[in-house]
């Protein structure tokens, strides 16, 4: 059941929930701000300003870091959630959508739509140390629980990019269905699921 409707601004497309469960991170495309949620009453306890057109969100595992994709400015906002304040703001390319951060917490993958490829950002030095090139429309992104690979769905080329992440490289292409977007790997990293938006399927990759 619904326990709850929380107002945040206008076009909330990407969330994240915090590693403790305590807050809620909405990135409103619109508005060009990130809205922080109390868990605990359901009420928006604070707005983030980022960039141009913010859709993906992560946080990292560790709980200390808040990435925000901004589409429309082709960077990605870092905001501490000790002090809710931006640390960081690092260019990655056109039109960044999908993220996610590993495991150890020492990188964060970001697809970019309108470039085809992934940043992969350190998040020592809030850099980016490398660009890999993905299929047309790299949308999603997904790490498995090792960390050794990194999957991301192509929206426009009907695959999905599996990166080796020690080499920084795309050892496999995957065919799955149309316009592939959401995209997830499961606990045991046995499975890779992925929503087909076109087709009104999911594609199950061993």
């Amino acid at each position: 059941t619904v326990m709850a409707t929380v107002p945040v601004d206008s076009n909330p497309w990407g969330l994240a929930v915090s590693a403790d469960g305590s807050k809620v991170y909405v990135a409103n495309q619109a508005s060009n701000n990130v809205s922080v949620i109390n868990t605990t009453t359901n009420t928006v306890v604070l707005t983030i300003g980022v960039g141009t057109g913010p859709q993906g969100v992560t946080v990292s595992p560790d709980g200390l870091r808040v990435y925000v994709a901004n589409s429309g400015s082709g960077n990605v906002t870092v905001i501490s959630t000790a002090t809710n304040t931006i640390i960081a703001t690092i260019g990655v390319a056109l039109s960044p959508v999908g993220m996610a951060v590993s495991p150890d917490n020492s990188r964060v993958y970001v697809a970019n739509i309108g470039s085809n490829n992934v940043s992969v950002i350190n998040t020592l030095t809030n850099a980016v140390i490398a660009t890999i090139g993905a299929g047309a429309g790299a949308a999603g992104v997904a790490i498995s629980p090792d960390g050794s690979r990194v999957y991301v769905s192509n929206i426009s080329t009907t695959t999905v990019s599996v990166i080796n992440t020690a080499s920084n490289t795309v050892i496999a292409t995957v065919t799955v269905g149309n316009s592939p977007r959401g995209i997830s790997v499961s606990p045991d990293g046995s499975h890779v699921y992925v929503a087909n938006y076109n087709d009104n399927t999911v594609s199950v990759i061993n």
